[in-house]
């Protein structure tokens, strides 16, 4: 069988129709091509392509490597071993991730172990139903069934949302025609949000749980990440056995993917391969692979530089960061340049503080998901610098929100100046005195801003960027970092929204000198 299979190698090269495709395997033993499709399934992507795909067949290197990783994933189920961990695979568009996970993945499994069991999933019904289509299309074909004749879909169960798989007995010794064997193997379909009652899957495929418009709204964000963190984990076949496997492009910095990583979880592995390297060095997971790039290029034929700049011309700065560079921000740090903060271990003295301000952006819920209270307390330096010298947040009641204000002002002492942002309409008037009410005896204004958060921003965003703003070091450093490196895209605003309103009436014309930290 080896020297056979040596013969075959040029099988492996890439073909370049529909037409030599064919012609090839008509050359070589079909029980030889199904051993190599056996062995790979980068071989059997190869060989079945012309059956999903108009289109000649690009090879690239992050092709084979993520059916490699697949494998590595499909095996220990198939040898009913415990998963080693749930896979997160994140590249750009267009990099042929949808054949290779949705459609080849789980018709190349079935070949090897017929009774596997899969739940398939996107962000819309549809998307996810073309996907399962082209699997079962490609389980139709007659160039499957050349090769497979002993794997079919079973006739009373074959629709696109839900099909099941057989396995054909051999033929007895005396001829006769032989039964199907039901195997148990399956493909349920769904979208994400959608249903999974009375489903169980051994392996859990999600292909671009969001687009980029769902991607905008928090609502949408929270309803994906509860229900691949609640609702999917419950319909695995097996819960120490069966892997979820989450590919798709970064789209913010809580998307799935984002809520995933950031939960530091031990068992999972995390493969990203953004579109170019020169500026996203950093997102190249395993930081290995960073050795197949070509000039800086994932794939210099799919995505070469042209059309990086055409892309990135479209997508503008955001999108193109988080779905070619695979993260959700742009390059150089989004609008804030978060490295640029200087750190100050101890406070200022005095005679260097010019005037001082705290400045709260105020929210009314209490505990849950909603919006933070907070509050920015900064100081210019008489060289003109500024620094941010604490931080207060978190999610209060009225009344325990109120007394956290007071003590805070209490804390500062009567030298800085405090500042309320007002919302919008006759709640948020009543909301603004009432904190003035609060403070009585300290100076203390209300403001109703102007413009949206991004433009009120700007002007501090020059002054961090230009590398004059510095942080006291304290625990709220990190978490006060991480909301700027993503704004205006980070999952809360609220710590960037005081701190632009800080910004601007420490430089206004009230001042007070800074009492204590």
């Amino acid at each position: 069988m080896q020297n056979t299979l040596e013969r075959t190698k040029p099988l492996t090269r890439t073909v370049s129709s529909k037409k030599e495709a064919i012609l090839e395997g008509s050359k070589v033993p079909k029980d030889v091509i199904r051993e190599l499709n056996n062995r790979s399934l980068y071989h059997f992507l190869q060989y079945f392509w012309h059956i999903v795909s108009p289109h000649d067949f690009q090879s690239n290197w992050h092709i084979e490597y993520l059916c490699d990783e697949l494998v590595k994933v499909a095996t220990r189920v198939g040898d009913k071993l415990p998963r080693e961990h749930d896979l997160i695979i994140n590249v750009p568009p267009g990099s042929t991730k949808t054949i290779i996970c949705s459609i080849m993945f789980p018709a190349w499994c079935w070949t090897k172990w017929p009774w596997m069991r899969f739940i398939t999933a996107s962000y819309a019904q549809q998307l996810s139903l073309e996907s399962a289509d082209y699997c079962r299309d490609l389980l139709k074909s007659t160039n499957f069934k050349e090769i497979y004749p002993d794997i079919v879909i079973k006739d009373d169960k074959d629709t696109k949302s839900n099909y099941k798989i057989v396995k054909n007995n051999p033929p007895t010794h005396a001829g006769r025609i032989p039964t199907q064997a039901v195997i148990g193997g399956q493909r349920y379909t769904t979208s994400v949000g959608g249903t999974l009652m009375g489903f169980h899957g051994d392996i859990l495929i999600v292909d671009d749980p969001i687009n980029p418009k769902q991607a905008a709204s928090p609502v949408e964000l929270a309803n994906a990440n509860q229900w691949m963190e609640q609702t999917l984990p419950s319909r695995k076949t097996n819960k120490a056995n069966t892997p979820t496997v989450l590919i798709m492009q970064r789209l913010h910095q809580d998307d799935p993917s984002g809520h995933w990583l950031s939960k530091q979880k031990a068992n999972l592995s995390h493969i990203s391969i953004p579109g170019e390297c020169r500026n996203y060095k950093k997102q190249v997971q395993p930081p290995e692979l960073i050795e197949n790039y070509i000039d800086g290029l994932m794939d210099v034929n799919r995505l070469p530089w042209k059309t990086l700049a055409d892309l990135e011309a479209d997508l503008g700065q955001y999108g193109f960061a988080g779905q070619i560079g695979q993260n959700p921000t742009p390059a150089g740090g989004g609008m804030f340049k978060v490295d640029h903060f200087g750190m100050m271990e101890s406070a200022p003295q005095l005679n260097h503080i010019s005037h001082t301000v705290r400045y709260w952006d105020k929210a009314g819920t209490e505990g849950g998901a909603g919006a933070y209270t907070v509050g920015v307390k900064m100081c210019q330096l008489t060289n003109g610098n500024w620094v941010i010298l604490d931080v207060k947040r978190g999610r209060w009641g009225t009344r325990e929100r109120e007394n956290i204000i007071r003590e805070t002002a209490e804390g500062d002492g009567r030298g800085v100046i405090v500042w309320v942002e007002q919302e919008p309409g006759s709640g948020g008037k009543e909301s603004a005195e009432g904190t003035i009410r609060t403070l009585a005896g300290y100076s203390v204004y209300a403001e109703r801003p102007t413009g949206n958060k991004e433009f009120r921003a700007d002007p501090y965003s020059v002054q961090v960027n230009g590398g004059n703003v510095q942080l006291l070091l304290g625990e709220w450093n990190r978490e006060f970092r991480e909301e700027h490196r993503f704004f205006p895209y980070s999952t809360h605003k609220d710590q960037v929204d005081a701190a632009s309103g800080a910004f601007g009436k420490v430089i206004g014309k009230k001042k007070a000198r800074c009492l204590g930290r």
